[in-house]
């Protein structure tokens, strides 16, 4: 009788775990396609989304970290109509070009059924995320320009008004030319004028995100002519202004967030003697976005996934992944600022508040190349100033 009762309860819990495997088997599957992640962030916020599930399991398609690789990749998918992914990982400039080709879902009745506001997110990365007043996307996580300034050189009087983003780009050159020289600096301030991309950034935020394409370019041109800048600046990307920043040889430097840790790694100088502060047009956003693939046979779980991600997992990939977090509500938690000094800084609060962004565009790499070219040509001496706008313009309303 023992034997059989032992024989039974064996059965019973082989039973057991079998219909356990088969219920966490047949939960729906959702195909997560994003780049690489040198730390553990990502599987960390997938592991944690798929232990409080059980209708969804979160599958990560690990794509490659070559943006345009990817881009071609996943254009190549949903233009045969794939549903191969669930969700998308885009680059931020993406997001408009994905939508008018319809390849992705407009989500604002999905976030107004749960409750989510686009005020609830990063300003410049919404911004990037609509189109035709729809909303096509929400932060994986964002990144914007900011500026740096060494804060033993420069005024206590001159460094609040930074912090508090009240001065205009003349104030900045202004400023950059009277500090030059000190504490063994050689140029008043760096950021990126290459032709490229970068560039494109830059000219952004001195347009104060298109609204004054003349003034703008008037103003660029006025820093990259003037004794504040090294003679070659049209030849600077973010490598070139990073090594200047950190090696002391610049006072002031338009970067991204990563040269904070540069200055730790492989500066001469110390983080202690520098500040951050936002830049006076508004911080340009980059990072990455998370949408749905208008394929997808699993949009409910795709969007249960990309909720999650965009606001409890922020959490996740601001302390564990060292991302800047894209929902607000965790720019004030204790854990988010423990992990990143920079977060507690005025400065950088200021220039999170006044992000906006490139372009949105259905083409817009054309887009990019036209402004990138003309803005390039002026700056360098080789256009005019009204047909360099002209050109600018016709692009922006293409």
């Amino acid at each position: 009788m023992k034997r059989i009762l032992a024989v039974l309860m064996t059965i019973a819990l082989l039973c057991t775990a079998l219909l356990c495997t088969a219920s966490a088997d047949d939960r729906i599957v959702i195909k997560f396609a994003a780049q690489g992640d040198s730390t553990p962030a990502t599987q960390e916020s997938i592991d944690a989304f798929n232990a409080m599930q059980d209708k969804y399991v979160v599958e990560w398609v690990d794509m490659t970290n070559d943006s345009g690789a990817m881009k071609e990749q996943l254009i190549t998918s949903m233009k045969a109509g794939s549903s191969d992914y669930d969700v998308l990982s885009m680059d931020v400039c993406w997001a408009g070009e994905f939508a008018a080709a319809g390849y992705i879902e407009p989500i604002d009745q999905l976030m107004r059924a749960d409750g989510l506001r686009a005020s609830d997110f990063n300003a410049g990365s919404m911004s990037a995320a609509s189109y035709n007043a729809k909303t096509f996307a929400l932060p994986f996580f964002p990144d914007l320009g900011i500026l740096f300034y060494r804060n033993d050189i420069v005024s206590a009087e001159d460094a609040e008004k930074l912090i508090s983003g009240a001065y205009t780009y003349a104030d900045l050159q202004a400023m950059a030319e009277k500090y030059r020289g000190e504490a063994g600096t050689t140029d008043g301030i760096c950021f990126q004028a290459k032709l490229g991309e970068c560039l494109m950034c830059n000219l952004t935020e001195y347009t104060a995100g298109w609204t004054d394409v003349k003034g703008g370019l008037e103003a660029m041109k006025a820093m990259v002519s003037s004794s504040a800048v090294p003679a070659d600046i049209l030849n600077y990307a973010e490598g070139e202004t990073a090594n200047s920043f950190i090696k002391g040889v610049s006072v002031f430097s338009r970067n991204w967030p990563y040269q904070w840790g540069e200055i730790a790694s492989n500066g001469t100088i110390s983080q202690d003697q520098v500040g951050v502060a936002p830049l006076p047009g508004g911080s340009t956003v980059g990072g990455w976005l998370l949408g749905i693939n208008k394929n997808s046979a699993n949009k409910d779980g795709a969007w249960e996934f990309i909720k999650y991600l965009a606001t409890e997992g922020q959490k996740t990939q601001a302390t564990t992944g060292g991302h800047l977090p894209g929902y607000n509500a965790m720019l004030t938690n204790e854990e988010v600022i423990g992990a990143n000094v920079m977060l507690s800084m005025t400065g950088f609060q200021n220039a999170l508040a006044t992000t906006i962004s490139r372009p949105v565009s259905a083409e817009y790499s054309k887009t990019a190349d036209a402004i990138i070219n003309a803005g390039h040509a002026f700056l360098s001496g080789n256009a005019e100033l009204d047909a360099t706008v002209a050109i600018i313009e016709a692009a922006l309303a293409e």
